[in-house]
């Protein structure tokens, strides 16, 4: 199982040198996969939650492919309805390529409505904007003298039937975020009923989880994945791990956006999971 982590790309703390030490940080650390967010238009409902300035994913991954060396780079998650589907086919492709073969484009249909207003699209109708972009890029990859798309993982992001069909239709393995390991567990029996009732094979399961250590165990009936001691993150992981999870992505962002002005404590946070989880395989 990969381990990730998902490096906030917004914030007054973030900017070109910021995202560098992010970068060599988590990969020098040895997790597999880099992973940023996606907003264009920061209107009030995005800025409340994650502020200004906020770096577009393609051209920041494209910048960090260029100061990293073999980490996977990728998407958590992109808006499918944000853009046109051949122009994140293309964009996604020549990332792909340019990188050595090394995105993972994770897809969601977002949730801020004044960004849907502020980009002229029709919030109602995201849900079948994302399905005929997702059907629309892999149609467009078939064309490999022009697009040279290569091998690119599609992790699709939902928590409700619509996104469960949804990835059992169009991609390579369910992406949920931030949830408790016991209704993943429920999800993924959904996922394969939904799978069967297609049939399609099972898509494979890679879950974004918090990561927000404490010096107490909390109780479990309050917590969601990768919150609490090193020993709970470290027991989540197994979960996941034996729930048949190829990855897992870290999201070490708490909720205050001062934290990305002071991103030592979240290294720490990373480099004592990467030292567990070190340790763990090989015992």
């Amino acid at each position: 199982m990969e381990i990730g982590v998902n490096v906030p790309n917004f914030g007054p703390g973030t900017n070109p040198g910021r995202l560098r030490d992010w970068a060599r940080t988590v990969e020098g650390l040895g997790y597999d996969l880099l992973m940023v967010s996606d907003h264009v238009a920061v209107t009030p409902d995005v800025a409340e939650q994650y502020p200004a300035p906020f770096y577009e994913p393609f051209t920041t991954l494209s910048w960090l492919a260029g100061v990293t060396g073999t980490i996977r780079l990728g998407t958590t998650v992109l808006i499918a309805p944000y853009r046109h589907p051949l122009l994140v086919a293309r964009m996604a492709a020549n990332l792909n390529q340019l990188s050595g073969g090394r995105l993972v484009l994770g897809m969601g249909v977002g949730w801020a409505r004044q960004e849907f207003v502020a980009l002229g699209v029709d919030f109602a109708r995201r849900g079948k904007l994302t399905d005929e972009l997702l059907r629309d890029i892999r149609k467009a990859w078939e064309n490999d003298a022009d697009y040279r798309s290569g091998d690119i993982p599609i992790w699709v992001g939902g928590r409700g039937d619509a996104g469960l069909r949804r990835t059992v239709r169009y991609g390579d393995a369910w992406h949920p975020l931030r949830e408790r390991v016991d209704w993943m567990r429920g999800a993924l029996d959904r996922l394969k009923a939904l799978a069967d009732e297609e049939g399609r094979s099972v898509p494979g399961f890679a879950p974004r989880i918090l990561l927000r250590l404490t010096d107490e165990p909390v109780a479990d009936d309050v917590r969601v994945a990768g919150e609490g001691s090193i020993d709970q993150v470290m027991g989540d992981l197994d979960e996941l791990r034996l729930l048949g999870a190829e990855a897992v992505v870290l999201d070490p962002f708490v909720g205050d956006p001062a934290e990305t002005e002071r991103p030592e404590q979240a290294w720490q946070a990373l480099a004592t999971v990467a030292a567990a989880w070190k340790q763990s395989r090989h015992q």
